[in-house]
């Protein structure tokens, strides 16, 4: 296509600057979508799987799928600890330790009248040796025995309560007081209240009760001995999970919903910016029927007329790439609060921007330029130049 014939397709979409924008926009749309549910999805992974580590073991009570599910008798620590495969520390002592994980509803301080789920989880004094990538970035830890919490970074300030320094109350007359603030890298942890065992135990009438025991293995290979043990003993009814492995499970059909979802936007909002791009080329090849033939006339070629039109579907769907992509860049910057359905829990996302969803949203973005274009495209490069002048004549 010879320059001049560019430069006359571009000066051309700034002349119907109106109608190029609402077309660029669509696109922007889609590519916004596809971006940002990708995001979230790779950030619900990142933020369920982060929690997890191949080097540590959850045991639950047979037949259940969650830890909040599961019962557990509280002589189960000492069988998980004696079993072959658990590190120990530098007194000889096993890294096992027990929780109770539970759920209580809390009010939303975000929206008014909205009530959500949160997780509880009564830990032990040694939950930061078994769990090193948690710490207090605010306040101080717990003090075993004594009715304290540390809150969640995804949790605090969103619900009733759960401030650094407030009280919230597990059971009636029995306040426990927020005294830190706990990270972890964005893991699942940060959206969970830890409390002290014993006192999560006697609030919600849990005594001698575990719904979990996680072990620190000495190293990842030695799970399978350490399942063989455990799982060999019928009596107790004990199902053994690789940490990871569980986390990876209850994720999961939260992470396939928003790709789903964002599938099904996807395949709309293409359909948009298609029809979008195919109206705005279509009423231009209207508009321009006289100028086509001028064209025709002076000798550009009907290959350079469809190479023109479908520069112009480009370049509306490369600004709506453009505008979608900026737009998407913004959401790393907020938090996304949803319920997971696998544990009922509320549990706050953040989005991973990722190289490879902008490139696939991009393409897709040009693709719905040059399919919505390419039928009005094909018109104009055959057109009979003597027509089309007729035709804007009359």
């Amino acid at each position: 296509m010879r320059p001049r014939l560019l430069t006359y397709s571009l000066r051309s979409l700034w002349a119907r600057r109106t109608t190029s924008f609402s077309t660029a926009l669509g696109i922007a749309f889609l590519v916004f979508v596809l971006c940002a549910s990708q995001m979230l999805a790779i950030g619900i992974q990142d933020t369920m799987l982060s929690a997890g580590s191949d080097d540590k073991a959850l045991v639950l009570q047979h037949s259940t799928g969650t830890e909040s599910e599961s019962k557990l008798p509280q002589s189960v620590l000492g069988v998980v600890a004696a079993a072959p495969g658990v590190r120990r520390d530098e007194n000889g002592q096993s890294l096992v330790t027990g929780e109770v994980v539970a759920h209580t509803m809390l009010a939303s301080t975000k929206v008014p009248d909205l009530v959500s789920t949160v997780q509880i989880r009564g830990v032990a004094g040694n939950v930061f040796r078994l769990r090193p990538e948690v710490h207090v970035n605010e306040g101080r830890p717990i003090r075993s025995g004594t009715s304290e919490a540390l809150v969640g970074r995804g949790l605090r300030g969103r619900y009733a309560g759960l401030e650094l320094g407030q009280n919230l109350e597990l059971a009636a007359g029995r306040p426990i007081r927020i005294v830190g603030v706990l990270e972890s890298d964005g893991s699942a942890y940060e959206s969970e209240l830890w409390v002290d065992l014993e006192t999560a135990q006697s609030s919600l009438d849990l005594q001698a009760t575990l719904s979990s025991v996680t072990a620190r293995l000495s190293d990842p290979s030695a799970f399978e001995a350490f399942e063989a043990t455990l799982g060999a003993d019928k009596e107790t009814g004990l199902a053994v999970w690789r940490e990871r492995f569980y986390y990876e499970q209850i994720s999961g059909g939260l992470g396939a919903v928003v790709v789903i979802l964002g599938g099904i936007l996807g395949v709309i909002f293409s359909l948009g910016a298609m029809l979008g791009a195919l109206l705005a080329l279509h009423a231009s090849v209207e508009q321009r029927l006289p100028e086509i033939g001028v064209l025709r006339a002076l000798g550009f070629q009907r290959r350079s007329i469809l190479v023109s039109f479908l520069t112009e579907s480009v370049a509306l769907a490369l600004v709506g790439a453009a505008l979608g992509v900026g737009m998407s860049m913004l959401t790393p910057l907020f938090d996304f609060s949803t319920t997971n359905f696998s544990t009922n829990q509320d549990v706050t996302f953040r989005f991973q921007p990722q190289p490879g969803v902008v490139i696939i949203a991009a393409t897709v973005a040009l693709l719905a330029g040059l399919l919505g274009g390419a039928l009005p495209a094909i018109r104009a490069a055959r057109l009979d130049p003597v027509q089309a002048m007729r035709a804007g004549a009359s």
